[in-house]
């Protein structure tokens, strides 16, 4: 479907950085409009939120239609399990962000980097896009230091029911 709607790649690959800083290539079906890397920014600093390690546009209008219900179920997220096969990425831990995000990382936030970075992770479970930086930092940091199986569990059933309920999803 998504190769149907506009022509373009069905994946999407971008670089991600995870455990101890290393980079890889996360995978995405692709849910934006081709070319829609190179208008972040100026979209960021409209916004006036270029300044920050979540880098989000509030109403993105480079998601195309298809895009949005992938989003909303999450399905444009599917193609991260072969990032969890390679061991780029666990299943439940904090997500991956942009170098240019990281580097806007103060010291405490670096500590996110002390474990793989997870398809899903505490701050999904607990608001996905609704929550702030400072929320989803101080929840990824609670996960990197109090991490058990256990834990871990109790995410992955939360993030079956975010999913489904699709709440705060963009």
């Amino acid at each position: 479907m998504v190769k149907l709607t506009d022509g373009g790649p069905i994946l999407y690959k971008q670089e991600r950085v995870g455990f101890r800083g290393t980079t890889f290539q996360m995978l995405k079906f692709r849910s934006m409009k081709v070319g829609a890397d190179a208008q972040l920014q100026a979209l960021l600093a409209a916004q006036g939120s270029s300044a920050t390690p979540l880098f989000k546009v509030d109403n993105d209008p480079r998601i195309t239609s298809l895009g949005r219900l992938l989003r909303k179920f999450s399905l444009d997220e599917l193609p991260q399990l072969l990032n969890v096969l390679g061991g780029s990425m666990s299943l439940v831990g904090p997500r991956p962000q942009r170098e240019g995000e990281v580097a806007l990382y103060d010291d405490a936030a670096h500590r996110r980097l002390y474990v793989s970075p997870g398809m899903s992770g505490l701050w999904q479970v607990s608001g996905r896009s609704n929550l702030s930086w400072e929320e989803s930092i101080r929840l990824d940091l609670y996960y990197v230091e109090n991490w058990s199986l256990m834990g871990d569990l109790i995410i992955l059933f939360k993030t079956f029911k975010a999913v489904f309920a699709s709440t705060g999803a963009v």
